[in-house]
């Protein structure tokens, strides 16, 4: 068992916590926010994510896992600190590491020697050197760990990762920090901080192309009358490719991609690389977000001002209650702009998020007089809503299913016409 300090409790922090007292070990996270760190202590956590708030309730259990109030007091006297804060993009794309070198002034103070530092928030290259400069501490060693959680299947991916990949150039406390991680069984990767730190970047900025480069063969298909959930179906079987993130959508986001996206190609430019492949990537999610836009005119009679639409969905993707960067309030912000009526649901969301939504309890409910409905996230549930009852309540009969998530049979069935992204069907 090990003393483990963590120090932030948002998505990356509190899974990471609860994880690591699960595993075992003594852990502490820390947070600036007081009431909030009493709320935690209750078990009462603040975000939604599967499995994460059974797990945080067994380590308070257990007694191996506690919330303090500020860096110091849960840095004394651990083992590892882990810096799990956030760094949000800068006007120039690069990350902001206010919050992190904050944190880590404060802990240089405490920290007991022999202590390892570790980056577990996505920094950019060359943060473990800069760490270990605000640090002044020879005894205190520097590993960045990069996290790989999903929003939504968090917990598991903790808990049965596909890789751990730890980088520093202290090779003992790299090893000592994989050690944590050994029950897992997972590959792991021991490398140079900085090469650590770039693959959390490179992984992530290829998903994004990789995700551009589907809803781009969404729109060729539309064009020559192909369907790509067959085209997609057979791409997978190749060993190259796989079928992981083939689906199209309304464009990528979250809390992570565009801001890793972002980050890479400021890299980039500062070692004189115009990264224009991710640059482009990044140009067609936009791009995707505005053909949805121009998917509900159309459905809507080619203007929306006064029009009423139903919208399924708000979060940036299912399983979450995370609104940041979400495709779907662009495609809705785009929508009210041009004089839209929005009536939304979101199994997550409570509060509207933008001026000019309304919110309703339930899936039907937003169907009410609507002319267009737009599905925008793949809640499951919405999967299982009867279009018959759909079809009922709107006085119009398009539905632009933005994820591919409904049944295109039952809702031609029914009289709606579908409006997929990239089938060949609806309109």
């Amino acid at each position: 068992m090990k003393r483990v300090a963590i120090i932030g409790t948002g998505y990356v922090g509190l899974t990471s916590g609860a994880a690591m007292a699960h595993l075992g070990h003594q852990v502490l996270c820390a947070d600036l926010d007081s009431a909030k760190v009493e709320r935690l202590n209750r078990g009462e956590i603040h975000i939604f994510e599967p499995g994460l708030e059974d797990l945080v309730a067994a380590g308070l259990a257990n007694g191996r896992l506690r919330f303090v109030t500020g860096a110091a007091e849960a840095a004394t006297g651990c083992h590892f600190a882990f810096l799990c804060v956030q760094t949000p993009s800068m006007a120039t794309g690069q990350a902001d590491l206010t919050f992190v070198l904050a944190a880590v002034s404060e802990l240089a103070e405490v920290l007991p020697a022999g202590a390892i530092v570790v980056d577990k928030s996505t920094v950019p290259v060359g943060t473990a050197r800069r760490v270990s400069e605000v640090l002044q501490r020879p005894d205190v060693a520097v590993v960045s760990n990069p996290e790989f959680l999903r929003e939504g299947t968090a917990v598991s991916d903790f808990l049965k990762p596909d890789r751990i990949v730890v980088g520093s150039h202290d090779l003992s406390a790299a090893q000592a920090v994989a050690d944590l991680y050994r029950t897992l069984g997972a590959p792991t990767i021991i490398t140079g901080a900085e090469s650590a730190e770039l693959i959390k970047y490179a992984s992530n900025s290829y998903l994004a192309v990789k995700l551009s480069y589907v809803n781009a063969i969404a729109a060729i298909c539309e064009g020559v009358g192909a369907d790509v959930v067959d085209v997609l179906k057979g791409m997978s079987f190749d060993p190259r490719i796989g079928a992981d993130a083939l689906r199209p959508g309304p464009g990528w986001g979250g809390s992570c991609l565009p801001k890793d996206t972002a980050a890479l190609l400021h890299t980039a430019g500062q070692v004189g690389y115009d990264f224009h492949l991710l640059r482009s990537a990044v140009e067609a999610n936009h791009e995707q977000r505005a053909r949805v836009v121009r998917r509900v005119i159309d459905a809507a009679g080619g203007n929306v001002r006064g029009v009423r639409i139903a919208v399924w969905g708000l979060t940036f993707k299912a399983n979450t209650d995370d609104l940041r960067d979400s495709p779907a309030l662009a495609v809705v912000r785009d929508l009210l702009a041009d004089g839209a009526e929005i009536v939304a649901h979101d199994p997550q969301v409570t509060v509207p998020p933008l001026d000019g939504i309304a919110l309703v309890p339930d899936a039907l409910a937003a169907c009410d007089g609507a002319a267009v409905l737009v599905l925008l996230t793949e809640w499951p549930v919405f999967a299982a809503v009867d279009l018959t009852d759909v079809r009922s309540r709107m006085v119009g009969d398009h539905i632009v299913d933005a994820r591919n998530l409904l049944a295109v049979d039952q809702a031609e069935r029914v009289g709606l016409k579908y409006v997929g992204i990239g089938r060949a069907c609806g309109g």
